[in-house]
Order: structure tokens, then sequence, then C-alpha cells
């Protein structure tokens, strides 16, 4: 029987505690500890993206981290996401059964808020992580693109006086 150990991380912008097996995996301290089911489990491998949270900002696959390492860090769920921010992806047709969604829409919110990356890769390129077998990528593509262009038009209209 595994012992107990007793966690405290930032979840979403919020202090949280939980007390949890010792070999608990995150996906599963967040599903079932903490009752946010929005992070999904697909292959359980590290292979699909589908568990994607970020840990102190960095995407991660949650099935393949041990809840005690987040001791102290930052963890943000899909919960954690403005709707809103995400409208490309749904316009363009990025999310069909749902079972890699949150992932997805995780690796593309983070996409958009480091547009710096495209300089050296393609959004097809950073989305490898995350397995789809719905909609063959074009959606999803589209979805970030677009969100990337609505990104830049906002900060060029902020950014010039009329």
């Amino acid at each position: 029987m595994d012992e107990t150990i007793e966690v405290s991380f930032e979840l979403n912008g919020e202090p949280a505690t939980v007390a949890v097996p010792a070999t608990h995996r995150l996906l599963d301290t967040l599903r079932y500890a903490l009752g946010l089911p929005g992070t999904k489990e697909g292959c359980g491998e590290g292979e699909c993206g589908a568990c994607t949270v970020y840990m102190d900002g960095l995407p991660v696959n949650s099935c393949l981290v041990p809840t005690y390492q987040v001791r102290d860090r930052r963890i943000d769920t899909v919960e954690s996401l403005d709707p809103a921010k995400l409208d490309s992806l749904w316009t363009a047709g990025a999310t069909q059964c749902g079972a890699c969604t949150p992932g997805v829409a995780m690796t593309a919110r983070w996409i958009c808020e480091h547009p710096e990356l495209l300089e050296t890769h393609r959004v097809r390129e950073l989305m490898a992580g995350n397995l789809c077998r719905c909609t063959g990528y074009d959606g999803i593509v589209d979805g970030i693109e677009a969100a990337l262009a609505e990104g830049r038009r906002d900060t060029t209209n902020r950014s010039e006086p009329r």
C-alpha cells in the first residue's frame, strides 16, 4: 500500500493542498482528488497530449508527472483557459469528438502566447505532441493561425495612437 503524501502547489491561480498516494500521477490527482475532469487521459504514456497542462508556464503531459513533483509549482489546467480566447479554434472546426480537445486547447494557447516560436517552427510542428484522430489537423492549424493573426491585429491596434 502506498504511503500518502501531502502536496501544496498553485492550481489555476489559487493555492491547493492535496493528500494522495505517493505514486499518484498529476493527471489522477487533478481529475479524481481535485475534481477537475477537463484534463483527459488518452494513452497514459505521454504520446497523445490529451492530458496537457502547464507546469510553471510550460506544457507537460500530466500522465507522466508524479504529483509529488508539483510541490511549490504552478499548475494550470484547461479549466483556467478563457474560452473567448479560443474562439478561432472552434470557428475553424478544430474539434470533433472532444477526446484531444483539452490538450489541443492548452498547446494552442501556449503557441499563441509565444509567437516567437514561429520564427523557427511551424504551427504543425509545435502541435506534434497532440494526437487527433478526427480532424486531420487542418482545422487545428487554421484555428491557431487565425488566433495568432487576431493577436497581431490586437497588438497593432492597441499600440498605434489614433
